[in-house]
């Protein structure tokens, strides 16, 4: 199963309006396993960010001056994404900014790439989280918090490192990577040599740790042993106990 954490930087907070990508983040999982794959472009949106979008992700224009625009990574873009399930945080505003501008290409260079559904299937975790945990703060930095996800270095907005981050979060919300201790030791030697941040892997780091390990009691064992009585014949711990 190949799972691909995504999330964008834009200009404002309507696509509508005229605003654009500006940074796309995409970190790959595999099968529950987050890989050393991933996918990260600056965008140069040929306009400037609002006020309040650059007090979130920091990204100027001065610095955007030379990046290639969308219709220049677009088909590595789909590549990478083709036949994932996108995990997105809030789906609808990172799909319809890049539904977009995929409608912008079709507009403005005749090149028809559909739209994002065309190409992967879309999990929105804030609606997850929302299910899990009604009532409650549920962004990014709230449900670090709940599930001890180390976010540190999250001092402002990045499209990669909050896709980083939100695998980690997802993989906890759903039982994955923290509830397989017994291979925690392995899971600690791929992320270290994965070249993933430091608050990537705080995370495997912090599941080792000793389990209790509950004897049953005389009473408990001979209630054991009257129930595979009882079941006679039909029961294989029974006669694994007779041959043996």
């Amino acid at each position: 199963m190949r799972q691909v954490v995504l999330d964008t930087e834009t200009t404002g907070l309507d696509p509508k309006q005229g605003h654009r990508i500006i940074e796309i983040g995409c970190v790959e999982i595999i099968n529950r396993r987050i890989t050393r794959n991933h996918y990260h472009q600056y965008i140069q949106p040929d306009r400037d960010s609002d006020e309040g979008a650059l007090a979130v992700h920091g990204i100027t224009s001065e610095f955007l001056a030379d990046k290639p625009r969308f219709e220049d990574i677009a088909d590595d873009f789909l590549t990478f994404i083709k036949g994932a399930e996108l995990i997105i945080h809030n789906a609808p505003f990172d799909v319809g900014f890049i539904d977009s501008e995929f409608k912008r290409l079709k507009q403005n260079h005749s090149v028809d790439l559909g739209i994002t559904t065309d190409h992967a299937s879309i999990l929105d975790s804030l609606v997850m989280a929302r299910k899990m945990h009604p009532g409650q703060k549920n962004n990014l930095d709230a449900l670090c918090k709940r599930y001890d996800v180390n976010n540190d270095k999250r001092e402002l907005h990045g499209a990669l490192l909050d896709s980083e981050i939100l695998a980690d979060v997802y993989l906890a919300m759903t039982g994955g990577q923290s509830n397989l201790l017994l291979d925690a030791a392995e899971k600690q030697t791929d992320t270290a040599d994965s070249g993933r941040e430091p608050g990537a892997i705080q995370r495997v780091e912090n599941m080792d740790h000793q389990l209790s390990v509950q004897k049953a009691t005389a009473e408990e064992s001979m209630q054991h042993e009257q129930y595979l009585s009882a079941l006679g014949d039909i029961s294989l711990w029974g006669k694994q106990s007779t041959a043996e």
